[in-house]
């Protein structure tokens, strides 16, 4: 066995609490969104190409594009903190490159992980369905750690 394998892989209980926690966000449910794939300090993100995540001219809209990017790279960095923290976004910059294929992913992954600060890159890729892909945006994003409210 790879003794580097069970550095990649999220333990069941964190990959449980990132799952959950996604669960719960209405945006991601609204526009269709699944996490596909959970390791510590990445996250991925699919979103399929459908009528209510276009703009006018039929592309994947931007902030349907963003909004991915960003749950991709917290949930990123979520992976890396214990189940007492939360995080949240305080800033994220995005290039939008080029316009979508049959679906987006968005990959999220931890550059710099600290105490209060964490930092992410983001890329999103259009992916056709022959599993072509091509990088549509790409962008970076800080976030901040917060305690997790206490249970009533």
């Amino acid at each position: 066995m790879d003794e580097h394998a069970d550095q990649e892989r999220t333990s069941p209980a964190t990959e449980a609490r990132i799952r959950d926690s996604f669960g719960r966000q209405g945006l991601m449910r609204h526009l269709g969104a699944r996490i596909t794939e959970v390791a510590p300090g990445s996250v991925h993100i699919v979103l399929p190409s459908r009528p209510e995540v276009t703009q006018q001219h039929g592309y994947v809209h931007a902030g349907a594009t963003s909004a991915i990017a960003d749950s991709a790279g917290g949930y990123a960095a979520l992976t890396l903190f214990t189940e007492d923290s939360e995080v949240l976004t305080v800033e994220y910059k995005i290039n939008l490159l080029a316009p979508a294929g049959d679906h987006l992913e968005a990959v999220g992954t931890v550059i710099k992980s600290g105490r209060t600060l964490t930092v992410c890159g983001l890329e999103v890729f259009g992916v056709q369905g022959d599993g072509r892909r091509k990088l549509v945006a790409n962008g970076q994003q800080t976030l901040i750690r917060v305690d997790a409210p206490k249970p009533a």
